[in-house]
């Protein structure tokens, strides 16, 4: 899944989960679900993602959403294979940004 997100140091929650086209309250357990989430909160306890959470909730988003694993599936993973699945993912997800380019410069022709 490729996420349309400007750069930027932090994220809201609102931001994050209009990416993902996910409602806010699944990126809210997904965070308590997943050790790997870790938005800083300011001081009215708003979210803050950094691109490093973003990072991570593509990868859950992937392995739940795309490839169907369990949430219990999905954290044995990222503990047992994390390194790996992430060299995977960063793969794909450059692929899948060529196949974009490549798309644009087809219609254009």
């Amino acid at each position: 899944m490729q996420i349309d997100l400007p750069e930027k140091r932090y994220y809201s929650i609102g931001e994050v989960a209009k990416a993902f086209n996910v409602n806010t309250s699944l990126i809210r357990f997904w965070e308590k679900e997943f050790d790997e989430i870790k938005p800083k909160k300011n001081a009215k306890g708003n979210r803050k993602f950094t691109p490093d959470d973003i990072k991570n909730l593509q990868l859950i988003y992937h392995l739940v959403k795309e490839r169907g694993f369990t949430l219990e599936g999905a954290k044995t993973h990222l503990k047992e294979e994390k390194k790996k699945t992430l060299s995977n993912f960063d793969i794909i997800q450059k692929l899948e940004k060529v196949k974009s380019e490549l798309l644009k410069i087809k219609e254009q022709l």
